[in-house]
C-alpha cells in the first residue's frame, strides 16, 4: 500500500477501515500485514517518546468478528521487531488506557503503551486502532505520524523475537468501578433492591452487569444482548441510535426496571433510561452529570460539543456552573477542559451529545462505564433519600422541537473547501438579517439565532469532522418553529450547485405532507 492509502485510515484520532468483506463496494483496506506494520510503527514511536530500546505494548479488542485476527496480527507485528506483546483479550477502550494507571497491576505486567482494537458502532465489516501512552490517548498528529512511518519505515528484524503473553485486566476494571461505589455510599451492596438493566447490544460491555452491577446488590434480570457478537444481530450498539434506546427503554418498561443502562460497542460511551422508561440521553444526560458534579462544585465550567440546547445552558447557570459550547468531537472537548484547567478555570467535565464524557477525576478518559458508575452512585444516594435520580434535572428546559439534517457534499471534490466556502456565505448573509443575529458564543461553524415570529430558537450549520457533509442543527422553543427555520435555511442553501439538500426537502415536505416532488415547485413559486 502507498502512503496516501495509509493516510487514508485516519479518522481523526484512531485508524479505521475495512477490515472485512461483507457489505458491496466496500473493499478491504485494513488487512492482517497493514495492522502489523501499524504496531511495528507505534513501537518505535514509544521508543522515541519513552527513551526505552525494548518495549511492551497490550494489546485488547472489542467483539467485532475480525478483532481476533487482527489482534494476532498486531502481536505479530509487535514481537517481530524484538517487543513484547500482551494479550487482554476481550476489553474496553477506557480499559486499555487505565491498566496503563493502575501501578499494582503494572508492577507485574508493565507497558508502555497499548492498543485497542475497536471501530466504536460502526458496521460489523469495520475495525480500527486507538493508541494510548501513559499521557493518555494519542492525538490525530501522533497517530498520522505512525501510519506515516508504518508506509515507509525499514523496520528492524532482530535475531531473537519478543514475548507474547495473555492477561486479561477486564475483572480488575469491573472490580475499580465496584469498589469506588461502595467507598462512595458506605455501603457493601448499595443497589439491594433495585433492579437495573444494561444492554451491551452484544459489544464488549456486557461484563457490567454481572462483574459491577450484582456485586452492588442490583437485580440485573431483564437485562440483553449482553454476549458478545461482532454481527450485532439485534441492533447497532449506540446510545445514539434510534433503534437502540427505543429498545433499551422498552426493556425498562417491560421489566419494571428502577433504572437502564446501554453503551456502545467498546464502552467509552453510554446513555441510560429512567424508571419511567425515559431516555437520558444526550442534554438530559449532560444536565444529570452536570447537577451531580456542580453540587460537589458549585461554580464549575462545564464544556460540551456545539449542538446541546439552550435549554442546558439556562439549566447549568441555575445550578450555579458556567456552560461552555465548544466544537464538535471529544478531543476537542476534552483538550478544551484540560486547557482551562491549566489557565486556571475548573473545568470538571468534557462531554459531547453523543455519549462521550470525560471526567478530569477519572483522567479526562471518555468512559462510559465511568460515568454510568457516577450515575450509580448518585442513584444510591438518591434512594436512600426517598427520592429518585431523575429529580437532579426535573428543572431542565428541553427544546419543543430540534432536529439534525445533513447536507450531502461530493465526495471525489475539495469538500472542506467547498464546505468552508458555504459556511463563509452563510456569516455574512446572518450579519444582515433584520429577524435573526449570528451568536456571541459560537466556537465552530455558524449558530444563528432567530426571534421569535421567525422560529424562536436557532441553526447551526458546520463543517462534518471527516465526512464530506454539512450537519444542520435546528432547535427551536415553539411548535412548528423548526419548519420556519428550516425554509429559511432551504431558501439560502439551495443556490449551491454543488450540496445536496434533499433532507431540507424532505424535512419540509413531510411537515407539509406532502412529497418532495410536490413541495419543490411550491417552495421555488413561493420564494420568487
Amino acid at each position: 500500500m502507498s502512503m496516501n492509502d495509509y493516510l487514508k485510515l485516519k479518522n481523526g484520532s484512531d485508524v479505521r477501515g475495512v477490515a472485512c468483506d461483507g457489505v458491496e463496494g466496500e473493499n478491504v483496506t485494513l488487512t492482517e500485514e497493514i495492522v502489523a506494520n501499524i504496531a511495528k510503527a507505534f513501537c518505535v514511536w514509544l521508543i522515541s517518546h519513552t527513551g526505552k530500546t525494548r518495549v511492551r505494548v497490550a494489546v485488547g479488542y472489542d467483539s467485532r468478528i475480525t478483532s481476533p485476527a487482527l489482534c494476532e496480527a498486531v502481536a505479530n507485528g509487535i514481537i517481530s521487531t524484538g517487543h513484547d506483546a500482551l494479550i487482554t483479550g476481550l476489553s474496553t477502550t477506557p480499559s486499555m488506557f487505565v491498566l496503563l494507571q493502575n501501578q499494582a497491576w503494572m508492577k507485574a505486567n508493565y507497558c508502555h503503551g497499548s492498543i485497542m482494537i475497536t471501530a466504536s458502532h460502526l458496521p460489523f465489516n469495520r475495525n480500527g486502532l486507538k493508541f494510548f501512552s501513559h499521557d493518555g490517548g494519542l492525538e490525530s498528529a501522533d497517530v498520522g505520524e505512525i501510519l506515516e512511518m508504518a508506509a515507509t519505515y525499514r523496520f528492524a528484524e532482530p535475531n531473537t523475537l519478543g514475548e507474547k503473553t495473555e492477561k486479561s485486566y477486564l475483572d480488575e476494571y469491573a472490580n475499580s468501578l465496584v469498589e469506588m461505589v461502595r467507598s462512595a455510599c458506605e455501603s457493601e451492596q448499595p443497589l439491594l433492591g433495585k433492579k437495573i438493566i444494561v444492554d451491551a447490544g452484544n459489544g464488549a460491555g456486557g461484563f457490567f452487569a454481572d462483574k459491577v452491577l450484582v456485586p452492588l446488590g442490583a437485580d440485573t434480570t431483564g437485562s440483553q444482548f449482553l454476549e458478545p457478537d461482532g454481527t450485532f444481530p439485534n441492533h447497532i450498539p449506540n446510545p445514539e441510535n434510534a433503534d437502540a434506546m427505543r429498545s433499551i427503554c422498552a426493556a425498562v418498561k417491560n421489566t419494571k426496571a428502577d433504572f437502564g443502562i446501554i453503551f456502545d460497542t467498546d464502552v467509552d460511551r453510554a446513555g441510560a433510561v429512567d424508571e419511567n422508561g425515559e431516555e437520558i440521553n444526550r442534554n438530559r444526560l449532560i444536565a444529570l452529570i452536570s447537577a451531580i458534579l456542580l453540587q460537589e462544585q458549585p461554580g464549575s465550567t462545564i464544556v460540551t460539543d456545539s449542538v446541546t440546547s439552550d435549554g442546558l445552558t439556562k439549566f447549568i447557570k441555575a445550578k450555579g456552573g458556567k456552560h461552555l459550547r465548544f466544537k464538535r468531537g471529544y478531543k476537542n472537548v476534552i483538550n478544551e477542559a484540560k486547557r482551562l484547567n491549566e489557565q486556571g478555570e475548573y473545568a470538571p467535565l468534557a462531554i459531547e451529545t453523543s455519549g462521550h464524557a470525560a471526567l478530569m477525576e477519572n483522567y479526562f478518559l471518555d468512559d462510559g462505564a465511568y460515568l454510568i458508575t457516577r450515575l450509580l452512585i448518585a442513584l444510591a444516594k438518591a434512594h436512600k433519600e426517598a427520592k429518585s435520580l431523575t429529580d437532579l434535572i426535573y428543572d431542565l428546559d428541553m427544546p419543543v422541537e430540534s432536529v439534525e439534517l445533513r447536507a450531502k457534499l461530493p465526495a471525489d471534490s475539495d469538500f472542506k473547501a467547498l464546505g468552508k466556502k458555504v459556511i463563509d456565505d452563510f456569516t455574512a448573509y446572518a450579519s444582515n438579517l433584520y429577524y435573526a443575529a449570528p451568536a456571541s458564543d459560537n466556537y465552530e461553524g455558524m449558530r444563528l439565532r432567530y426571534d421569535e415570529l421567525h422560529g424562536n430558537g436557532w441553526a447551526l450549520i458546520r463543517m462534518s469532522l471527516h465526512d464530506p457533509v454539512l450537519p444542520i442543527n435546528v432547535e427551536s422553543d415553539s411548535h412548528n418553529g423548526c419548519i420556519k427555520i428550516v425554509k429559511d435555511l432551504y431558501y439560502f442553501l439551495r443556490k449551491y450547485s454543488f450540496l445536496n439538500i434533499e433532507p431540507l426537502e424532505q424535512f419540509i415536505a413531510k411537515w407539509r405532507g406532502v412529497k418532495r416532488e410536490e413541495v419543490l415547485d411550491k417552495l421555488e413559486s413561493y420564494k420568487q
